[in-house]
């Protein structure tokens, strides 16, 4: 039977939730404003599936750009080149780093 090249493939691991995690997120996860320039962390909800980003960003530390919607863009380094990709609240976390 031939492979499955879904966009969840070979995350068993990567998005599981440890025990402690598991259920529902803390609603100041969703009520957190950002603004333009604001750095954020990539962190996937993995039982929420609407809004969630590849799995190659997971842990990423990106820039916002702009609000679409309910989510943000955001600018990713990827390599050598910037990406921007479109996130939900659900799946970021602000950047407390120096």
């Amino acid at each position: 039977m031939p492979l499955s090249h879904g966009y969840r493939r070979k995350t068993r691991s990567l998005l599981r939730k440890s025990p402690r995690e598991k259920g529902k997120s803390p609603l100041s996860r969703l009520l957190y404003e950002y603004k333009p320039g604001d750095k954020v962390v990539i962190d996937i909800d993995p039982a929420i599936h609407k809004g969630m980003p590849h799995r190659r960003y997971q842990g990423k530390v990106g820039t916002i750009i702009a609000r679409r919607g309910r989510a943000y863009e955001i600018s990713v380094r990827q390599g050598d080149r910037l990406k921007e990709i479109i996130v939900r609240p659900e799946h970021l976390k602000p950047f407390m780093g120096g």
